[in-house]
């Protein structure tokens, strides 16, 4: 069984103890809800939504934070002197899926 959810802007295919790193959730506890489930497939017949598949959640656990990739970006003007170099890592929160289930 596996299902493909949607959160912080991007969709995620996943199953049962997959650890996936998404958007930062910003969740002190432990356990997470996915409730925006865009397509469900249980073995036998698949389930797509209209634009997410009623009573259907994700149950996840989170593991922890991480952060991604530095990304450098430079600024540089012609014939002024100016130039800067930026960066920037991005925040993940690493979760851990529980359960899929259909109510």
């Amino acid at each position: 069984m596996y299902a493909i959810i949607e959160t912080g802007g991007k969709q995620y295919k996943v199953a049962k103890d997959d650890i996936i790193d998404v958007e930062l959730l910003g969740q002190d506890n432990k356990n997470y809800s996915f409730e925006s489930v865009v397509f469900l497939h249980d073995g036998t017949k698949p389930i797509l939504g209209a634009p997410h598949v009623a009573n259907a959640t994700v149950e996840a656990e989170i593991i922890g934070q991480s952060m991604g990739p530095k990304v450098i970006a430079y600024k540089y003007k012609r014939r002024k002197r100016f130039k800067k170099k930026i960066g920037h890592r991005q925040k993940y929160s690493r979760v851990k899926i529980t359960k899929i289930e259909m109510k």
